[in-house]
């Protein structure tokens, strides 16, 4: 029997106990009724995205999940932002990723500049491509919210340069480093652009306006993560013989998605930010399975959260994620669907970062053996019946419970 599928991706979910949740971590404290549900009717575990204490960045730990080595596909995250936004490269270009960011007497004083909205970085990126000339052709375009895509043309040999971003508030911008003469010619672009940019952003009447409400404006630039392009040994759509869609509003991932061979929506309302649409996301799932055999859907709140040291804000996320998942429930038959639920990393609210903790994984649907387990949280999937495995066998495991797998050997 075929069945459907559907993996949902909640953005840095696991994280550790926290005292003012009385020991328990977010997920654990957050009523889940739903997922909860397929907790009952399912069986839980954990998984590491890539391995066991080796903490995952967002664009590694998708392509591990979906069965892809990282370290034989990664090329660096600029290209995979490059490709969600839309942008169609060659194996000659070289992409960066970038934030919005507040610089005051060269010191950053905030990384995201107030976490600016995807219009307003939209509109500053515009005005930067209109208005910077540099020594080689670029494209620079606005991505989800303080974040924006550059890309250099042709420029792809100098990809061994560094990145201007501090990673933390307080401190200058950093220099661009290089490994090489074509590298060095990159950064020389670079600090080119980062210069030009910063006049033109001064006087935007964005930040003019932001600046009078109080807000951090968007004056700088922070670029990193040089990408060129992934190396995609077979689109996953080939390799598994599904017709594939994704449900996703962050760049990023849009990227990943698109590298691998899936079909890419973003619903109206789904921003990947704090006010993102969650019905929406989960509307557009249910119709898609109409037409699509395996549709994933990411959900990127919870990993804000997670990075804001924001344990309320991140249990508000999960619950709203779980109203997401109830009306998929709600509009599905589970007897032929296999739905599987977890995150791409941990994102402890205490550490404001990816860490290596295991991640809770859980599968429902058709066929599925259940465990004892009753709800969906850390503790909870220690005890699961899948146990602890690495991210890349999930798919396979759904593949097989969907009836799409072949016997090995006779």
């Amino acid at each position: 029997m075929k069945r459907k599928g559907i993996l949902i991706i909640l953005d840095g979910l696991g994280d550790r106990p926290l005292r003012e949740l009385e020991g328990k971590t977010p997920l654990e404290y957050a009523k889940t009724p739903n997922m909860d549900k397929l907790a009952k009717i399912g069986i839980l575990g954990q998984q590491d995205p890539i391995s066991p204490g080796q903490p995952a960045g967002s664009d590694t730990a998708h392509l591990a999940i979906f069965g892809y080595d990282p370290y034989q596909t990664y090329r660096g995250r600029g290209f995979f932002e490059a490709l969600g936004v839309g942008l169609n490269l060659n194996e000659d270009d070289l992409a960066f990723r970038v934030n919005f960011a507040t610089i005051e007497n060269e010191t950053i004083i905030d990384r995201r500049a107030g976490r600016i909205s995807t219009e307003e970085a939209h509109e500053l990126a515009k005005a930067i491509q209109e208005n910077v000339e540099i020594s080689t052709d670029f494209i620079f375009v606005g991505a989800t919210g303080h974040r924006a895509v550059l890309v250099l043309k042709g420029m792809a040999k100098g990809y061994k340069v560094g990145e201007n971003d501090p990673h933390v508030e307080g401190k200058p911008p950093h220099k661009f480093e290089y490994e090489d003469e074509e590298s060095k010619k990159v950064a020389k672009i670079l600090e080119e652009f980062v210069e030009k940019a910063h006049k033109v952003l001064e006087k935007h009447p964005i930040n003019k306006k932001r600046k009078e409400e109080g807000k951090p404006v968007a004056n700088y630039l922070l670029i990193r993560g040089a990408g060129t392009y992934p190396n995609i040994p077979m689109k996953f759509t080939k390799q598994w013989k599904v017709k594939a869609a994704a449900v996703v509003a962050t760049a990023l991932v849009k990227g990943v998605a698109r590298a691998i061979g899936f079909d890419v929506y973003t619903p109206n309302g789904a921003t990947g930010e704090y006010n993102t649409d969650a019905i929406a996301k989960a509307k557009k799932v249910v119709e898609l399975l109409n037409d699509y055999d395996f549709v994933f859907l990411h959900f990127k709140p919870t990993d804000a959260a997670g990075h804001d040291n924001n344990p309320k804000r991140k249990i508000e996320m999960i619950e709203m994620a779980d109203k997401m998942i109830g009306y998929i429930i709600e509009n599905i038959d589970l007897e032929e669907t296999i739905i599987a639920i977890t995150g791409d990393h941990s994102t402890p609210c205490e550490v404001k970062n990816h860490s290596a903790d295991p991640v809770p994984l859980l599968i429902a649907g058709g066929g599925v053996r259940t465990d004892y387990t009753e709800s969906f949280g850390e503790r909870e999937c220690m005890h699961g019946g899948i146990g602890r495995l690495r991210g890349k066998y999930i798919v396979p495991m759904m593949m097989d419970l969907m009836g799409r797998t072949e016997k090995f050997g006779a």
